[in-house]
């Protein structure tokens, strides 16, 4: 039985939709990046589009996987940053600014599928809320060095020759790329201090965190985007292939619950 993976999104006004009828404009729609559903499917998963509209309570338990995707920055109260945030920004006007509504969901999400034991694949953005929900903290806006970490390249993209992230021996990273890989990068922060039972696996050549792992837990948060690789990223078959065994045992916990 192929596993399904539930896949975070925006929302935003029907405005910013180039085209868009007047009459319209004022109505919300959601929106999800393809990418991620076509390398879920690819990889042998039924990807599940999540509208955060609608409640997370009780989600986490009918799926069998996460992907928390990237976006806007996540609010700096989530992990005791100190930039102030405009309370009029509307965050569905502009998918730039921070939207608390999308952080408080994805946490809940992320909190509900760690108590569950489900994998977890935490995409830039999601790489960081991941850190942020276990109590860690991020680099507000990371310095320039000779590493470009926000690349001007559009996707997808395989990267550029210097942003070469190195993979701890034993880690979750080096087990899928082996000791180092080039990656895309689109990103201004980035994971500082790690929250409870979170390492940091893979950096790239300037210290900065590109890879966190849950230890021994099916929970990784990448600050790349490997929906956006030119190559199929690897990680997206890692991913099901937890799924499905996590699957297999929790509905046989789940069988075994019922005959006692």
């Amino acid at each position: 039985m192929r596993p399904l993976i539930g896949i975070t999104g925006r929302c935003y006004r029907l405005e910013m939709v180039t085209g868009t009828s007047p009459r319209f404009t004022d109505r919300l729609t959601n929106s999800f990046f393809t990418d991620f559903d076509r390398c879920v499917a690819e990889a042998g998963g039924i990807p599940v589009n999540l509208p955060f509209v609608s409640s997370s309570a009780g989600v986490a338990d009918r799926l069998d996987g996460l992907i928390v995707t990237g976006g806007q920055d996540v609010h700096p109260s989530r992990w005791g940053g100190t930039r102030p945030v405009d309370p009029d920004a509307d965050p569905r006007r502009n998918i730039d600014v921070i939207d608390f509504e999308r952080d408080q969901y994805e946490a809940d999400l992320i909190s509900d599928a760690l108590s569950l034991g489900i994998p977890i694949l935490g995409v830039c953005r999601g790489h960081q809320l991941l850190n942020a929900v276990l109590g860690g903290t991020l680099i507000e806006d990371i310095e320039e060095t000779s590493v470009v970490h926000s690349s001007p390249k559009a996707a997808p993209y395989a990267g550029d020759d210097n942003h070469v992230i190195e993979f701890s021996p034993g880690s979750v990273g080096r087990q899928i790329y082996g000791a180092h890989r080039t990656s895309n990068s689109w990103h201004h922060q980035a994971v500082d201090l790690t929250g409870v039972g979170l390492a940091v696996t893979g950096r790239a050549s300037d210290g900065i965190a590109e890879m966190i792992e849950l230890s021994g837990r099916p929970v990784v948060g990448v600050q790349w985007h490997p929906e956006w690789q030119t190559a199929r990223d690897p990680i997206f078959d890692w991913l099901i292939e937890r799924c499905t065994w996590t699957m297999g045992e929790r509905r046989q916990g789940r069988q075994d619950s019922k005959v006692g």
